[in-house]
């Protein structure tokens, strides 16, 4: 059965990872980092995109950017993607694929999970035992969005500017959010959403997408899977 082609419409926010092929490196040294955050910012500008958070792992890579035209981050994904590779490929006398198929990605409500969304890219160091706090990881979005770090390559959103009135309040209340981890089934919707292609948000919102795009974006109970079981 041939694969359906991304839901990337325009406007709304999409959590994305990226994966080494089995779960292989694919940042071996800093200046492979430098590199991948090197050119992810002209792409996200070819393509017109907007990045609001970021994290470049060992193994795989979290952005969460809204495209401002439809299939904009899957084409910027497949550029930025296809360019790494080579390099790295160059790099290290390799051949043949580094990441695992195609990308991951869910769509997110702006509302009530953005910023979960923030939390879940920024916190993936300390999940994975790396840092103690996540300012301590200098491959993330949190040194600007926490801390202040300058950047050309982040725009916030407006949940994020909400949180003050000006960019020292909008810090610290940021910041207060990660002092605990999100709960258990917070990580699970998360994952799921992006693991499956489903929708993060409420049931009015994947509803409305539902509606809009005649796709699916929710999981199907289990009397409605053994419905349309043959």
């Amino acid at each position: 059965m041939a694969r359906l082609p991304r839901l990337g419409p325009a406007g709304i926010p999409q959590h994305v990872i990226q994966r080494g092929n089995n779960w292989q490196v694919c940042f071996c040294l800093e200046q492979d980092k430098i590199a991948y955050a090197g050119w992810l910012k002209p792409y996200a500008m070819e393509f017109d995109i907007q990045v609001h958070a970021w994290v470049l792992m060992t193994n795989h890579v979290h952005l969460l950017v809204p495209p401002q035209s439809d299939q904009g981050v899957s084409k910027m994904m497949q550029a930025l993607g296809r360019i790494y590779v080579c390099n790295f490929n160059r790099e290290y006398r390799r051949s043949g694929t580094l990441w695992e198929g195609r990308y991951k990605s869910c769509l997110v409500q702006s509302e009530d999970y953005l910023l979960q969304c923030y939390r879940y890219i920024e916190l993936n160091p300390v999940r994975a035992g790396m840092v103690s706090d996540p300012g301590e990881y200098f491959w993330s979005s949190y040194g600007c969005n926490g801390l202040g770090r300058a950047s050309s390559l982040l725009t916030p959103h407006i949940q994020y500017l909400a949180l003050g009135h000006y960019p020292k309040q909008r810090r610290e209340r940021y910041r207060a959010l990660f002092r605990h981890e999100l709960d258990a089934p917070a990580l699970d919707e998360i994952r799921g959403s992006l693991n499956r292609g489903l929708a993060l948000g409420s049931d009015r919102f994947k509803a409305q997408i539902e509606k809009q795009f005649a796709r699916r974006v929710t999981e199907m109970s289990l009397g409605r899977l053994r419905m349309a079981l043959p």
